[in-house]
């Protein structure tokens, strides 16, 4: 069985293929620093890493890249964007009881998966795990949360399809002080089938959830697909600025040559990379080592 780090290897293929083959074909033709300078700018470009975040590393490069061959540049590309991922390096941390993660996204993204897998993350760890089925305009959205709850055996709270998410979570979190539960997760809607703003819907939940129990949600999770690329810094930027996120769970990493959205996630928004999804497993959310990352990638 792989260990973890050849996982991420094997789930960031086509993003490192997209960069490394990609410098390695740069060279073969002798170009001149000016149009190595371009080309590269254009690589980071097509992987996503955004036409901002692509023209800070390629002017920092031009003063710094003396005589570099593919593997200097590689080396080069490693050290630069280590140095901007490091800072959004932060784990999770559970610091209150219950912890109430209110985690959002679209419609698509993964996001009641990814709250799957945090179940049964925490779960395993021997923590008391309460999930709100808050995404009550898609039924579908409910029925794959009953799933994941039985699958990591914690308690749902649900209302009928339709319902007011809102009252979901407010159930939510009184039943877990009520229960002594460790953390309550929020499943939020990614569409609204009605003329309610999604963005103020989602200000109410936040409205409700920090009147019940004072200074939660303690972590406002956005679950972003990295397949979509810029689209997916779009997103958090949005969210960001309705509701104020503490922290980004990046799906789909594996199968993706756009796993640079990453970069330009970190570079423009300073948010928390919380987790990382690179296949279908459980194991396969990790959380989000930089290092690693950055090994991985280039």
């Amino acid at each position: 069985m792989k260990n973890l780090f050849e996982r991420l290897k094997t789930g960031l293929a086509k993003t490192h293929n997209s960069i490394a083959d990609k410098i390695d074909r740069l060279f073969s033709s002798g170009p001149s620093r000016e149009e190595l300078a371009e080309m590269l700018e254009q690589t980071l470009i097509t992987a996503d890493v955004g036409v901002k975040t692509s023209g800070l590393i390629v002017d920092d490069m031009r003063n710094r890249l003396k005589g570099y061959d593919a593997e200097g540049l590689k080396n080069y590309l490693r050290e630069v964007i280590f140095g901007i991922l490091k800072d959004c390096q932060r784990p999770l941390e559970i610091t209150a009881k219950p912890f109430v993660i209110m985690a959002l996204g679209v419609n698509g993204v993964g996001k009641t998966t990814t709250i799957g897998k945090l179940a049964t993350r925490f779960t395993s760890q021997g923590r008391k795990v309460i999930l709100a089925a808050g995404d009550t305009f898609r039924a579908a959205a409910i029925e794959q949360l009953e799933i994941w709850a039985k699958r990591a055996g914690c308690d749902i709270i649900k209302q009928e399809h339709g319902g007011d998410p809102a009252a979901v979570a407010f159930d939510a979190v009184k039943a877990g002080m009520a229960r002594k539960s460790d953390i309550v997760i929020l499943d939020t809607a990614g569409r609204l089938h009605t003329k309610i703003n999604l963005m103020e819907e989602l200000k109410k939940v936040k409205r409700i959830v920090s009147r019940e129990i004072p200074g939660a949600p303690h972590e406002t999770l956005l679950v972003l697909d990295a397949s979509t690329g810029q689209n997916a810094l779009a997103q958090a930027r949005t969210f960001n600025e309705a509701v104020g996120l503490t922290g980004i769970a990046l799906t789909k990493l594996d199968g993706t040559a756009k796993g640079g959205i990453i970069v330009a996630i970190a570079n423009e928004l300073k948010i928390p990379i919380r987790f990382i999804g690179i296949g279908e497993g459980v194991e396969d959310m990790r959380e989000f080592n930089a290092k690693e990352f950055v090994e991985a990638m280039i």
